[in-house]
Formats: structure tokens, C-alpha cells, sequence
């Protein structure tokens, strides 16, 4: 094992990659029939449907999620413990797996410069993983962009045909409003160039119509929603035809399949719908399927990854985006809903240098030094910045689910920085281990898969934090008050408007409550940190997701299209001219 402390990430990668197993052994492994495999190199897609039907009376594996405290702008290593643990889990001999998102190539070539992990604890083949994969993110590009190509090509013939050469051709006038376009196009970078656009200035009439348009992240777009809580290829296809991309100038929807654009879409996306393995430094099997966005959509790996992997591991790993208060709460009311699967434990994932932040640390700046705070001992930050944990392990307490805080150590915090957080966890009732696994990989995190292997025996009591019928203001102030620790709810007139619609019509009774506000705080004010007091939640919009089937409160504003800063990570990336194999991830 190499040492991260003086070894760059992508060397160790490569190392691990260099000694990775055939896909036969990983075949024989997970008793896998060679028609449930479809070949990509060293990474296959799994035919979901044709498993899940296989192996539909085998008892599932013990379900845990990870999740974490509220962090810092650098993020507190949830896919480095979740690919750690799974590591943990097979030093003590557990067949152990899991489900992650794939990354977007805009943080990966932005800030990121790759989401495998770190240090010992990655997933490989690195590459592979940070440069597209088998390639969904890019059918999914293509298929939303094909719906924003219907619906101009649209617009125009409209413009320029009567109604009589449009039946000639089998159409009828839908009458888009251009002042009503619901959608837009994507891309997988960050390019904030993008953000505001006029289309269609050709001096013909031919050469498009013109409307003004943006371009956010392919990983926002409502179809990699869609892929994330989909059960099939049956429901993607509904799902797609039910998009609204526009309305029209009567304020009636126009949708994919009033377009007829929707199977075409699906089409783009049949081969989405399966998860694509992939592998731990430590050789164990891991499965990475959808990339939502956690902040907007559902921010977990899909439903059929986590159904897929209770059949094939003994233990797996599912992680949720950003802290408790977003990826958890969306796990626990969301996903859990429509998966119909109940977990056995969560990880609440802290770092040293989170809990200072929340203790009155100075400000952490992506790409800038960590001020002497963060890596100098200090007792009274840590102990003030504990508030933020035991506020989320309260979170996953309320669900009836056993936690397990998991000190994710850097290399800076000092044994008494750890001892008195295992005593603070101690004083709060709460099972808490130390793990290493970013310097020592699964062996480091023995003491994190013991706790882990331990919490999933104790039995549970799992409870939604709302029934299914409660109408959507009452949702949101619940969600404020147990969650977010808010006083209460404030809804802008429109937002109100909104909610009163949907709570009238019955269409909407089965839609998800996906909240939308910044990671950085318990609240929506990214400044306020630690466990705000005596604050209210601002809503000021909710924006509505037919083929998601999705209803987002947003309690403030959020950027789809991210920039691209002035120290990327494409700057550091190259590959051996000789080999083909890249260099500079990480």
C-alpha cells in the first residue's frame, strides 16, 4: 500500500488498477450468468431487470447510508468513508459492495478533479470513472438536448406554416408561448459564458426560432432526476413523455409526447437504466449508476443500484449528497418511499476540521491555505462545532435509524482532538469510530465496519417524518422545523400561489418534496453556521418537475450552470503519451 501523505492519488490508482482482478472473478464472485453482463472493458453495465428478476427471492444485505455533518466548502470525504467502508467490511470478511453517483466532468475538470475517493479508500479504474464512464451522462446530454431541438424546430414551423401544410404533414398547432419555455440546454462543464442566451439569429426564417435560452449542467437536467428514481425502462419511458418543456399561449402544458420527442429521448437513454460496475482499491465490488444533483433533485445513486445491490452484497453501501439536513432527509422521506427499502444504520461522516468551522473557525476558501485553525489543535472550536453533529444525529435518530459518527481523520488532527470527540459522542449516546482509511485503506477502517456491523443488529423503528398525504406547506414547515431547526416558514406570494394549486389538485397528491437551499447551513443563509437560532425559512419559489414528478421549495436561489474558476483541475491533467494512461487526477 502506497503512502497518499507522499504518493500522488493517480499513481495509487494506477497501482491498485494493476492488480485488479479479471471481470470473471468478479463474475463468479457475485454469481453473475454471463447474459447479465454487458461488456465495456474492465467496467460492465448489469442487466438490472434480468438480476433483479433472478434474484427476487434472495433475502436482502444489511442497507447503510452515509451521510454527513454540514461542510465546509472542501466537503468532509463521504465517498472516501462510503468506498473505505466497503473495504472495512471485507477485512472482516463481509461480501460487501455498494452503490455511488457518478460524477459530472464539470466539478471533475473544475474544483474536484475526480470524486473516487482519496488517498487508499478510491474507486477505480480512476479514469474510467472521472472521464464519462460507459457513458450516461452523455446519452443523457444528448437526449435533453434533442427535446430543446423538437421543441425550436417546432416553434419555427409553426411560424412559417398555416395550419393546412402542418396537417399535410401530420401535425397540428400547438401554439407555444416563446415567453413559457420551461427547458433549456445542457452541457457537462461549467461555463458560466452560458448562462444567458439568444438563439436563432440566422438572417433567414429558416435558420431557427429565435428566443433567448440558457445552458446549465447536464447533471441538473430532469432526466438524470428521472434515472435516479426510476424502476425500469417501462417508467423511464412514462416519465419522459409527462416532461413539460413549455406551455402554451392558453397556459396549457406542452410536453415531451405532445412534442413527440419522447421516445426518441428514451431511445437515447435505454441503456442508462443499468448500473455500471466498477471496483475499490481494495478490489471489492462497487456500483455506480445516476448523478442528481442534491441541492435540486434527490442527490443519491439510483433506486435500481441500491435494490441491485442488497441482492448481491451482504453489506451495502448507499451514500446521500451534501449534509443530514439535504441528501439524508431526501434519503429518508424520498428514496426510502419510493424504493419501498428500509436501512439498517447510517454514518453520520465528521472531520476535525468541520466542527471547527461550526465552533467560530475562520472562513475556508477552496484553493486557499487552511487558516492555522484547522491545522493546530484547537480543543474549544471542536467542542463549540459538535453542536452541528449532534444536531444531524438527532436527524437520523428521528427516522428510527441507528447512527454511527465516523471520525474521518486528516493527517492534522491530534489524539486529543479525537479523544474528545469520542468523549462528547459518548456523553450524546451516540456509537462513534475512528477511521483511517484515507492513509491506511480497509484495514483503517476496521473500527468504522465493526461499529457498522454492530449498529445494523440493533433493531430499528423506521418512520417517515411526514405521511404521504400531508399537503405540501405542512411538509415544508415540518421539514423546517425537525430538520432545519427553523421557527418557522415565510412563503413569497408566489410561492404561496404555487403551493395552494398544487395542494387543490389532486395530480400533483403523489409528487415529491424535494426542498432546495444551500449546503453550507443548517438554514438557506450559507454564512450562518453551527445550529442557527431564531430564524425563519424564506420560500420564494417552487418549481415543478412532471416527469420526476417533483415539487422543489426553493429557499433561495441556485445557479444550474456552476463556473469554472481560475485554477481549474484540467490545468494539472495529461496522459502518457506512451501508455494512454492519464496523469494528474487529484
Amino acid at each position: 500500500m502506497l503512502d497518499p501523505t507522499i504518493t500522488p492519488v493517480w499513481q495509487i490508482a494506477q497501482a491498485a488498477e494493476e492488480t485488479l482482478p479479471p471481470v470473471e472473478a468478479y463474475q463468479q464472485k457475485l454469481g453473475l450468468l454471463s447474459e447479465e453482463i454487458i461488456p465495456y472493458g474492465r467496467t460492465p453495465k448489469l442487466d438490472a431487470a434480468h438480476l433483479l428478476s433472478r434474484l427476487s427471492d434472495r433475502p436482502n444485505g444489511k442497507y447503510v447510508e452515509v451521510t454527513a455533518v454540514t461542510p465546509t466548502p472542501l466537503g468532509e470525504g463521504k465517498s472516501t468513508t462510503s468506498i473505505g467502508l466497503i473495504d472495512g467490511l471485507s477485512v472482516l470478511g463481509k461480501q460487501a459492495g455498494g452503490c455511488l453517483r457518478q460524477p459530472s466532468g464539470g466539478p471533475t475538470m473544475n474544483v474536484k478533479c475526480s470524486a473516487a475517493g482519496g488517498g487508499n479508500a478510491l474507486l477505480i479504474p480512476m479514469d474510467a470513472f472521472s472521464f464519462g464512464l460507459t457513458g450516461d451522462i452523455d446519452h443523457i446530454t444528448n437526449a435533453h438536448n434533442l427535446a430543446m431541438v423538437a421543441l425550436n424546430a417546432r416553434m419555427q414551423h409553426e411560424r412559417n406554416y398555416d395550419d393546412a401544410r402542418l396537417a399535410s404533414i401530420g401535425l397540428h398547432r400547438l401554439d407555444i408561448d416563446p415567453d413559457r419555455i420551461q427547458w433549456n440546454f445542457v452541457m457537462d462543464f461549467c461555463c458560466q459564458a452560458l448562462r444567458k442566451m439568444e438563439i436563432g439569429l440566422g438572417e433567414g426564417k429558416m435558420d431557427g426560432y429565435p428566443m433567448f435560452t440558457k445552458t446549465n449542467i447536464a447533471v441538473s437536467s430532469e432526466l438524470m432526476a428521472i434515472l435516479a428514481v426510476t424502476d425500469g425502462l417501462a417508467d423511464l419511458r412514462r416519465r419522459i413523455g409527462d416532461i413539460v418543456l413549455a406551455y402554451d399561449k392558453q397556459g396549457r402544458p406542452v410536453t415531451a409526447e405532445d412534442l413527440e420527442v419522447a421516445g426518441a429521448m428514451a431511445a437515447w437513454m435505454r441503456d442508462t437504466v443499468n448500473p455500471t460496475l466498477c471496483y475499490t482499491a481494495g478490489h471489492q465490488p462497487c456500483l455506480v449508476h445516476a448523478g442528481p444533483f442534491a441541492n435540486i433533485a434527490i442527490g443519491q445513486s439510483s433506486v435500481i443500484g441500491d435494490k441491485l445491490g442488497l441482492k448481491l452484497f451482504d453489506y451495502h453501501i448507499t451514500e446521500s449528497g451534501f449534509a443530514a439536513d439535504i441528501g439524508f432527509e431526501k434519503f429518508w422521506n424520498v428514496k426510502c418511499r419510493l424504493s419501498g427499502l428500509t436501512p439498517d444504520c447510517s454514518v453520520i461522516v465528521a472531520t476535525v476540521r468541520s466542527l471547527k468551522m461550526h465552533g467560530g473557525g475562520p472562513d475556508v476558501k477552496p484553493g486557499a491555505p487552511l487558516p492555522e485553525a484547522y491545522t493546530h489543535e484547537n480543543l474549544g472550536l471542536l467542542e463549540k462545532g459538535c453542536e452541528n453533529l449532534f444536531h444531524h444525529v438527532d436527524t437520523v435518530k428521528k427516522a428510527g435509524i441507528t447512527p454511527v459518527v465516523c471520525i474521518n481523520r486528516f493527517s492534522s488532527d491530534t489524539n486529543d482532538e479525537i479523544a474528545l470527540l469520542r468523549r462528547l459522542c459518548d456523553s450524546h449516546h451516540v456509537r462513534c469510530a475512528l477511521s483511517e482509511h484515507w492513509r491506511y485503506g480497509g484495514e483503517g477502517a476496521r473500527e468504522l465496519a465493526e461499529a457498522v456491523v454492530e449498529a445494523c443488529e440493533e433493531p430499528s423503528s423506521f418512520r417517515f417524518l411526514y405521511e404521504e398525504d400531508l399537503p405540501l406547506r405542512q411538509r415544508v414547515e415540518r421539514i423546517a422545523a425537525e430538520v432545519y431547526g427553523a421557527d418557522g416558514v415565510d412563503w413569497s406570494p408566489l410561492a404561496s400561489e404555487k403551493a395552494a394549486r398544487f395542494e387543490s389538485d389532486p395530480h400533483y397528491a403523489n409528487y415529491c418534496t424535494m426542498m432546495v437551499k444551500t449546503h453550507l447551513s443548517l438554514s438557506h443563509d450559507p454564512l450562518l453556521k453551527g445550529v442557527p437560532k431564531g430564524w425563519r425559512l424564506p420560500v420564494r419559489d417552487i418549481l415543478e418537475y412532471n416527469g420526476a414528478r417533483f415539487l422543489c421549495p426553493m429557499a433561495g436561489s441556485i445557479n444550474m450552470m456552476p463556473g469554472t474558476g481560475s485554477n481549474p483541475a484540467y490545468r494539472r491533467i495529461d496522459i502518457d503519451s506512451a501508455t494512454g494512461k492519464v496523469t494528474g487526477l487529484f
